[in-house]
């Protein structure tokens, strides 16, 4: 049978859609490892595959405010892709825009876990000197039977953890040429005892079984850590944790009552211009609320 030729089309940059280019141009400024990603959608590929709890997988976005919860004012918006480690960056963004462009800063930020990660908590603490209410997140530890670091006490002038024995653990035992600062890629510092003491003591079962001696990670940021959970101590820690419904209240607004569980717009742009006009509106209401009390309800919303 005689063959049929197929035209070969080629497209190039110009022709792919705004939302591509978008994407595509920040592939360039920012080093992603986009080969991690399972799913890329074809129209719109800045949109992240997320799955939401009891429901199916979509593409999205997530929108970011940053709340002046005493008056329920959104200050500012940051659209991100549907990634927690995008959305706790945004933090960053809107705080470091809000004082260049307005000169105010927060006193104190309320969050949930997610912002409780050591580097974020250390730029507050240390950078911006904005108080965290916000739990700290710790990484689970599975070793049934085995000591937790919390039995361990930390010495701030030595610079070392003492066992519950009271042996010590530094991070360093001889002294070197150099100067290290003996920090990891994880920003951790390795706290290590002695194998000579860890050899003959009687917790070694319970302490460090499948080692020769006992390990400690502590986070360069922990000074900040422990800003925040003396933070979780205060009065207002509690009262914050009720304010976060105000919060809270706006983002089930934002899908409710604006209708904003889909997008109009493709692109990491045109997420941020719907999620900047929603946040208008919900503003503008809560201004007609605080002008006119007695008015009637108003709900806004596409038709």
């Amino acid at each position: 049978m005689p063959g049929q030729a197929a035209e070969q089309f080629t497209y190039g940059p110009e022709q792919a859609s705004r939302a591509v280019r978008e994407y595509l141009e920040g592939l360039e400024v920012v080093d992603r490892p986009e080969s991690a990603r399972s799913n890329i959608s074809v129209t719109d590929p800045a949109a992240e595959w997320t799955c939401a709890p009891g429901g199916p997988a979509f593409f999205a976005y997530s929108t970011n405010y940053l709340v002046d919860v005493r008056a329920g004012v959104i200050v500012d918006v940051e659209a991100t892709s549907a990634h927690r480690t995008q959305e706790v960056g945004a933090t960053r963004t809107m705080i470091d825009r809000v004082e260049e462009r307005f000169g105010i800063k927060p006193e104190y930020l309320i969050g949930d876990t997610a912002y409780g990660n050591a580097a974020t908590l250390g730029w507050l603490v240390k950078d911006k000197q904005i108080d965290p209410y916000i739990p700290v997140w710790t990484r689970a530890d599975g070793r049934e039977g085995i000591m937790p670091n919390s039995d361990f006490t930390w010495h701030e002038k030595k610079d070392e953890y003492h066992c519950p024995r009271g042996q010590p653990l530094r991070r360093e035992w001889r002294p070197f040429r150099t100067s290290r600062t003996h920090s990891s890629k994880a920003a951790t510092i390795i706290y290590r005892a002695s194998q000579r003491d860890c050899a003959s003591c009687p917790l070694k079962r319970r302490c460090c079984p499948n080692t020769s001696m006992r390990k400690i990670a502590r986070s360069i940021h922990e000074q900040a850590r422990d800003v925040a959970r003396e933070m979780a101590k205060r009065r207002g820690y509690r009262q914050s944790r009720r304010d976060r419904k105000k919060v809270e209240m706006l983002f089930a607004h934002f899908k409710r009552i604006l209708k904003m569980d889909r997008l109009r717009l493709r692109g990491i742009n045109g997420a941020r211009d719907e999620f900047l006009l929603a946040a208008i509106a919900q503003n503008l209401r809560r201004m007609a609320k605080k002008l006119c009390p007695t008015a009637p309800p108003m709900v806004l919303g596409y038709p």
